[in-house]
């Protein structure tokens, strides 16, 4: 076997304290695999005196992570602590000293992955940083390299999953979903990063960068959160055969020369295969153009999944500098633009509180026909003085959609515009 490799690693808690416990459980199945054995250099935590999950050599505890990071006998330095600062920082002064990069860091990536790969001299690996255990960063960069990606649809977000699903199977409010999910961990304290879709923008930002070969940054990601989807939301999507899901969804334009890039709740048939994705699991669906469609699923969250993906990216590096080589780099040669929000093309559930009388229909379809927005079904159904208009259309822009519903608010017959959202998937078997 060659000498030690050895890995620093920064921060110690649901994510770093299953690496160490891998590194350690299995350092005779690792080394066989990478042809060395895996040496733990180094621990980077804030406080020495917390309590961890997993039982480690107080010598290995440090508080100073950038003199562990740029140690000469380092070779990997897996980066665990998420956030954008001092993770960057920490990144770059390794990266400077030439060491190899496992990180889970997707804020880190989606906002400022281009730094990170231009200062690259070794490898920069994180398969962990979209969906967990689930193998698909590799997938979209390596294994489909050879075809041409059409589109990337996903649930990649566990605790929006997990409050969608409970409110789909069992009635239960935004609220009361959203606090289970918290009791059980699913939810942090602050839900914020979930709810309102940041996370899921993230991952959105660097999957589309690797299935389309260009840059694309969480800024260029149009999101929506769920917390406006409602118990009638859901009931309405069961009465049709849908189901609510908060979808991260790249897609090349008709013509090619552009992506679009969103997270946003979305209806999708119950007959989709991301329909059957339950409470916190994650999954995510590609098209491509001579593969067809394959879809990715399992554990996307959680200290022992997550660990076994920067396990597997730990190898991977680990590998390459015995055999003197590198993976592969960032691939933005198509350098395609990011279009506009409003020029997506998709269907749509509109949901209005309106007055029960006579015209009200002809008055709301000529708006619709107004803006060129065809409508596809209508549903109505009286409640005294008014009643709930649910229409769904046929496939147009985002644009013209929200034009039509600007207008159906300066309407004196329309009370409210309950909800708008749209439908997705229904060309998939």
């Amino acid at each position: 076997m060659s000498k030690p490799v050895k890995v620093a690693l920064l921060g110690c808690g649901v994510v770093g304290s299953q690496v160490a416990r891998l590194l350690h459980e299995q350092a005779d199945d690792l080394a066989a695999r990478v042809g060395a054995p895996l040496e733990l250099a180094g621990v980077a935590v804030r406080k020495m005196s917390r309590k961890r999950d997993v039982d480690l050599d107080p010598a290995l505890l440090t508080t100073d992570a950038h003199a562990l990071v740029t140690r000469p006998d380092v070779d990997i330095v897996v980066e665990v602590i998420g956030g954008i600062e001092p993770a960057r920082a920490l990144i770059l002064a390794a990266m400077a000293e030439g060491k190899s990069i496992v990180s889970a860091n997707k804020a880190l990536l989606a906002e400022d992955g281009a730094t990170l790969h231009a200062a690259n001299r070794a490898d920069l690996y994180f398969e962990a940083a979209v969906a967990g255990a689930i193998p698909l960063i590799r997938p979209l960069r390596e294994s489909l390299a050879g075809d041409r990606v059409h589109r990337v649809l996903g649930i990649v977000n566990g605790t929006t999953n997990y409050i969608l699903d409970k409110m789909d199977s069992t009635g239960a409010s935004f609220t009361d979903a959203l606090e289970e999910a918290q009791s059980l961990g699913y939810a942090e304290a602050d839900p914020t990063a979930d709810i309102e879709g940041f996370d899921a923008a993230a991952k959105a930002a660097i999957l589309a960068g690797i299935a389309f070969h260009s840059r694309v940054t969480a800024a260029d990601v149009h999101r929506e959160g769920i917390t406006e989807v409602s118990a009638s939301d859901v009931a309405s999507a069961k009465a049709m055969g849908y189901v609510i899901k908060l979808l991260a969804i790249c897609a090349r334009s008709d013509d090619g020369r552009s992506i679009g890039v969103r997270v946003h709740p979305a209806m999708i048939p119950r007959t989709h295969p991301l329909a059957g994705v339950r409470e916190a699991y994650n999954a995510v669906f590609v098209e491509a153009e001579s593969a067809g469609r394959l879809m990715f699923y399992g554990a996307g969250a959680g200290g022992a999944p997550t660990a076994s993906a920067v396990l597997g990216d730990i190898v991977a590096v680990a590998r390459n500098r015995i055999a003197g080589t590198r993976g592969p780099s960032e691939s933005v040669y198509a350098d395609l633009s990011v279009h506009p929000m409003g020029e997506t093309v998709t269907r749509y559930h509109v949901s209005l509180d309106v007055a029960d009388k006579p015209g009200v229909l002809a008055t709301v379809a000529e708006m619709f026909s107004r803006h060129d927005v065809s409508i596809q079904t209508v549903r109505q159904e009286g409640r005294g003085d008014d009643a709930q208009l649910v229409l769904v259309t046929h496939r147009a822009s985002d644009a013209a959609l929200s034009s039509t519903v600007e207008g159906l608010r300066e309407l004196d017959i329309v009370r409210a515009v309950a909800s708008v959202m749209r439908v997705e998937g229904d060309e998939a078997p």
